[in-house]
This record gives C-alpha cells, sequence and structure tokens, in this order.
C-alpha cells in the first residue's frame, strides 16, 4: 500500500501542483505515507517538510468545541445552557433560545460575519474592516453582534464563522483565559502537540509555511493580506501534520474528553442528507450501510486549504495540509480511493 499511495500523490501533485505536506497513519502510529510537495517559502526556495507547520482555517472548529465540552466535563456549563446567560452584555438582538449546542451544530441562527451564501470573497470583508485590526476574538464582535438574526433557533443548518466566534468568547468567559491560551495549555500541551498554535501572521515562528494565493496570470501573493492577522475560536491555528494525527489519536483514545463527552461530540447531531452530518465541531459521513466512514474536518481559506480524517473501522488517521487554496481535496479523494 505504501508505494501506491506514493505514487498516487505524485500523480496528482503533477497534476494540481499540490504544495504542502501528507500524512497517513495507522493504528500503530506508523507512518504509511508522508510526503511533502512545494515550497513553505517560494521567495527564499524553502521545502515544505514533515515538521513544517500549516494553518488549517476552519479545521481546527473541533478545537473549539473540544474546549467547550471540556468546560461541560468540569460542571462549568452544559450543552442547554443559553448564550443569554452567558454572555448578555454583548447580544442584545439575538434570540433567547440560543443555546450552546445550537452554536456548536451551527443551528444558531444567528448572523455570521462571513455568510457564505451571500458573499463569495473573503477578502471583500477587508476593505471596510481592516485585517490587521483582528488580533482578538472581541475583534470580531463589531461584524456581527448589532444585526437581526438571520433564521429561527433551530430553524436549519447554516455553516457559521460567528457562532464559533461567540463559542470562544464563552470559553474566555467561563474561564478568566485568553481563547489560544486556553488550547495551548488544554488540548495542544495535554497532548504533546509541541509544534501548533494561533500564530499571528506577522511574527511566525520558524517552520511555518506562508500561504500563497495564484493568480490566472501566473503571479502570486502571500495571504497576510487577506485573513485576520491571528486566528481564534472559528479558524486559523497552525498545526503540522503529526500534530493533527496526535490530536486525532488523544480524541478517540479519551484523553481530552471522557468517553460520554467524546461520544457526544462525535454524535450526528445534525442530518445534512443521506450519508452527511455534523456533530460538534467535527463532520461525520456514513457509507452505504450507514456505517460511521469518517470523522472529518476541513478548513479553506486564500491561501489556506486542508483536509483531516479518522477512519473508525481501521483507526487510520489521513491529514493534508496545504498552503495554496486548491489541492488538498484532490489529495484526499485520491487517498480515499486506495484505503
Amino acid at each position: 500500500m505504501r508505494t501506491k499511495l506514493q505514487n498516487i500523490l505524485i500523480d496528482i501533485q503533477e497534476k494540481v501542483n499540490f504544495s504542502g505536506t501528507v500524512l497517513v497513519e495507522n493504528q500503530e502510529k506508523v507512518a504509511l505515507v508522508s510526503q511533502s510537495f512545494g515550497y513553505a517559502n517560494r521567495s527564499e526556495q524553502i521545502d515544505n517538510h514533515a515538521k513544517t507547520r500549516f494553518g488549517i482555517a476552519s479545521g481546527c472548529k473541533i478545537f473549539t468545541a473540544v474546549a467547550i465540552c471540556q468546560l461541560i466535563e468540569k460542571g462549568k456549563l452544559a450543552f442547554d445552557t443559553k448564550l443569554c446567560d452567558c454572555l448578555p452584555e454583548h447580544f442584545k438582538y439575538f434570540d433567547e433560545h440560543v443555546t450552546i449546542a445550537h452554536l456548536l451544530t451551527h443551528t444558531s441562527g444567528i448572523p455570521d460575519y462571513f455568510d457564505e451564501e451571500e458573499m463569495e470573497n473573503f477578502e471583500a470583508l477587508w476593505v471596510e474592516n481592516p485585517m490587521y485590526q483582528l488580533r482578538t476574538l472581541r475583534d470580531f464582535l463589531s461584524l456581527f453582534q448589532n444585526r437581526p438574526m438571520k433564521y429561527k433557533v433551530g430553524e436549519r443548518f447554516h455553516y457559521n464563522n460567528a457562532g464559533y466566534i461567540v463559542l470562544g468568547l464563552i470559553v474566555e468567559h467561563a474561564t478568566g483565559m485568553d481563547f489560544s491560551d486556553y488550547i495551548q495549555q488544554h488540548l495542544f500541551d495535554r497532548v504533546h502537540m509541541t509544534e501548533s498554535g494561533y500564530f499571528s501572521l506577522d511574527s511566525l515562528p520558524a517552520n511555518t509555511a506562508l500561504g500563497y494565493i495564484d493568480n490566472p496570470d501566473g503571479t502570486w501573493k502571500t495571504n497576510i493580506y487577506s485573513l485576520p492577522v491571528k486566528g481564534g475560536s472559528d479558524g486559523g491555528a497552525f498545526v503540522t501534520g503529526k500534530d493533527m494525527a496526535k490530536f486525532w489519536s488523544a480524541l478517540m483514545n479519551f484523553e481530552l474528553l471522557n468517553e460520554d463527552l467524546t461520544n457526544q461530540l462525535l454524535m450526528p447531531h445534525v442530518e445534512l442528507n443521506e450519508n452527511d452530518s455534523y456533530g460538534y465541531g467535527v463532520w461525520i459521513k456514513k457509507n452505504s450501510e450507514q456505517a460511521i466512514l469518517k470523522y472529518h474536518v476541513m478548513g479553506y481559506d486564500p491561501g489556506v486549504c486542508f483536509h483531516s480524517a479518522y477512519y473508525p473501522a481501521s483507526s487510520i488517521k489521513v491529514v493534508v495540509c496545504s498552503n495554496k487554496s486548491k489541492g488538498a481535496f484532490d489529495m484526499m479523494k485520491g487517498i480515499e480511493a486506495t484505503l
């Protein structure tokens, strides 16, 4: 399988000019394949490699969901805790029936600061709201807190970044800690994700890939002016392939949450179609027999694309990180055809 996977990845890379790293790891934490392509820094021609850190955009919503579940495990919150009881001073226009469970499952109906049903270009946000001013979760509030509800509470699934900003604020309120510090201490450090973190784009640590946006005419630019300076509870963490595999192992072995809360996080809470559903911060795909095929997370931003999955039948973990806007899905599709 190793050679077959390697050949498939090379073939896909040649077709889509993939830039990033790919890790496929088995139950024994042995890499079936670990390959990297392209440059972490194009100007200096610094190669991507296994220890390169990549932005994962919305792929880290699952970290936020774990943080909330940890606070529920400690008795500080409950899934039916109402938003108006957590942060009453911030959201006077939101329905008083919005709960933490609604926020986790994108069914709250609150307005989003980047609504994919209304906007196509993420960068358009920064025309009136300079991205260099967005460094904390509270910096996002003015983008959505005074807008009316978009849908009735629980009416439908509507992917919502603002909802996860709100969840991060709840974590900060409940713990007295900055959200990124909480995740560092209670998630990354706890499971030895030693290379991961929420880094500012204007002060990136060593071994971090710059994100690249390719133009149709062959020119390119980095994404430093296309994203908030620092990611938060809705997305924007940086990980290595190995660290993300550590996360899946820790989650499935109940190292981050007890068994009951782990199962609740991974439970299908919103059915999207016959085979796809959403848990708490995680997508769930079933096979034709309606058994769980995979738990997976994904993220897309200008200069970032990311897919990662855990396959319960085999305990295989797949991580695909890219510092371009496209390519991760192609790699994931090729890998899954081989597994």
